[in-house]
């Protein structure tokens, strides 16, 4: 079992970049099959020390309904920032950068809070603090600055810190 675990460190995630490479692919062609499972095998091992060594997710029913507000700030910001696009010339937006008290420390949450904050329309992940105390963003339009740090903590913060901590 050892040997495999070698081999393959990361099954799930070789299955998917097969299954993602031959989707990309359009093609199931031997050349294709073989260059999938090749990236398949070597991209996890390569990538392997990467990885966290153990985590702990924890509340499900917390980490669903994290998920269906993820999904529905995506859909709802796409359409905001759509309209300040073409507003623009009208109404400028407010952007600038903001600073995020922290309290998540587990660095699998940070992880998690650092792709959500970036798949976000009209919020980019700018720096962490070296003691990972404070999160500064660029936030594209910003209302009240207190309403949005408080927004964003009990949104994304405080669900990831009931998940990880």
């Amino acid at each position: 079992m050892s040997r495999l675990r070698r081999l393959v460190p990361a099954p799930l995630a070789s299955v998917v970049l097969l299954a993602s490479w031959l989707a990309l692919a359009r093609s199931v062609s031997v050349a294709h099959v073989l260059l999938g499972l090749g990236l398949a095998l070597v991209v996890p091992w390569l990538t392997s020390k990467l990885r966290a060594t153990s985590v702990h997710a924890q509340k499900p029913l917390t980490i669903a309904r994290f998920v269906i507000t993820v999904a529905y700030d995506v859909l709802v910001s796409n359409v905001v920032v759509a309209s300040g696009v073409v507003t623009w010339r009208w109404r400028r937006p407010r952007s600038k950068f903001v600073v995020v008290p922290l309290e998540l420390r587990d660095p699998v949450g940070l992880a998690a809070l650092a792709m959500v904050t970036t798949i976000v329309p009209g919020t980019v992940w700018s720096e962490l603090a070296l003691d990972r105390g404070a999160l500064l963003l660029h936030v594209w339009n910003v209302g009240e600055e207190q309403a949005f740090v408080a927004r964003f903590k009990a949104r994304y913060e405080k669900p990831l810190k009931e998940i990880f901590e």
